[in-house]
């Protein structure tokens, strides 16, 4: 189970997708370094006799025993944010595939269908919308929507699908698929430090804080950057450095609040021109439903003020939401009682399993980070840990099956 100090799945993947650049690893959806990744969880899969499908959405699964209705599914994602950790998404899927690998060993026969699940786009780091395989398979997203997403080179993600060989008018809500899930567990590195401070490998999610992305756009003047005194100008990338502080303050006024400016996008882009427009994608975060909708107006109404003093102005283009989310409740004591106590924690963070719970029975494991950082090459969860969160997944599993 282990090579090299980590789990040997995460090793045989561990030279995959690496970003010289940035550090990490870059793994996005149809890309190079996915598709390599796409074919290790196949090989992977099949040394466990499990049989591999794709669905019409381009997520992953494989089967133990004949697939259909009321499965137990586990599994996470594969793909990265740019520069990405080791563990966020392929911790869970490595784990599933050593739970399955020891009740196999052991003799174990499931009593109901068994899959892996690898949802593809989760972190919409190539198409910009989060846990877009989960949101297709639901409906939580128009198909005609997604068909135009475009990624940062002009693929629409229709394109993209053609290349990969899924079909892109069959992407879209699937009730059949969905339909197979009696329940979903998704094991996760934890993405903070609660776990830290409580001292214990493992714990089990209470819940997701409401979040989501919009696309900030500053328009201003273009105009040469040579020819054009100080005074006469109208700069959107000074507006939009403005707007990032702005951002900044707002959310540091409201307690529990959390919001970030991660990207930009300066047009046309180049050294010597004073830009037209700059697009700047915000990540906001709270508690509840309203207070994430009011952290977001108060961003917006300081925004729009920042980017004045520029003589620009601003637009606020909602991309993707997600309210929050509160997993199964006979799931999670259930859970408690099989691994004895564990503590219940509630994430910042958004997953597929908080995509599924609207639908069906969802809940998640998580695993300590010692770092408490992730999105980023420092994250980390020592073997140890990882070797619990394979245990307490055995457990659930018998438990289930």
């Amino acid at each position: 189970m282990l090579a090299h100090g980590m789990l040997a799945g995460l090793d045989e993947i561990a030279g995959t997708g690496r970003d010289a650049r940035r550090g990490g690893y870059s793994r996005h959806l149809w890309q190079g370094a996915d598709l390599e990744l796409r074919a290790w969880f196949t090989e992977r899969a099949e040394r466990l006799g499990l049989m591999v499908a794709t669905d019409r959405n381009g997520n992953l699964w494989a089967w133990w025993g004949e697939p259909g209705p009321g499965a137990v599914v586990t599994g996470s994602h594969l793909d990265s944010v740019p520069g990405g950790g080791a563990y966020d998404g392929p911790l869970g899927v490595v784990s599933a595939f050593e739970a399955i690998g020891r009740l196999q060993a052991s003799g174990f026969v499931p009593s109901r269908p068994v899959a892996v699940l690898v949802f593809a786009e989760e972190e919409g780091s190539r198409f910009g919308i989060a846990c877009l395989g989960s949101r297709l398979m639901t409906g939580g997203i128009d198909a005609d929507r997604a068909r135009a997403l475009v990624d940062p080179d002009g693929v629409t993600l229709a394109e993209a699908a053609v290349r990969a060989g899924v079909d892109p008018e069959r992407l879209g809500a699937d009730r059949e698929a969905l339909g197979r899930i009696g329940l979903f567990i998704e094991l996760h590195v934890e993405q903070g430090r609660g776990l830290i401070d409580l001292g214990r490998p493992v714990a089990v999610a209470s819940s997701i804080l409401a979040h989501g992305r919009w696309r900030l756009t500053v328009t201003g003047q273009g105009n040469h950057a040579g020819a054009t005194l100080m005074p006469g100008r109208r700069d959107p990338m000074v507006a939009a450095a403005r707007a990032v502080v702005a951002v900044h303050e707002a959310s540091s006024a409201i307690p529990g609040a959390r919001a970030t400016v991660g990207r930009l996008e300066v047009v046309p882009g180049g050294t010597n021109v004073i830009a037209s427009t700059v697009h700047a994608w915000l990540d906001a975060r709270c508690e509840t439903d309203a207070g994430t909708r009011a952290l977001v107006a108060a961003i917006t109404a300081r925004v729009e003020e920042a980017v004045g003093l520029n003589g620009c102005s601003v637009s606020v283009t909602e991309e993707s939401w997600t309210g929050t989310v509160t997993f199964d409740h006979g799931l999670r004591e259930c859970f408690g009682r099989e691994l004895g106590g564990v503590p219940f924690l509630p994430t910042g963070a958004g997953h597929d399993a908080g995509v599924l719970a609207a639908s069906v029975p969802s809940a998640m494991l998580f695993v300590r980070n010692p770092t408490g950082i992730s999105h980023s090459p420092e994250e980390f969860a020592e073997a140890d840990d990882c070797v619990a969160g394979i245990d307490a997944l055995e457990t659930l599993l018998r438990s289930l099956l």
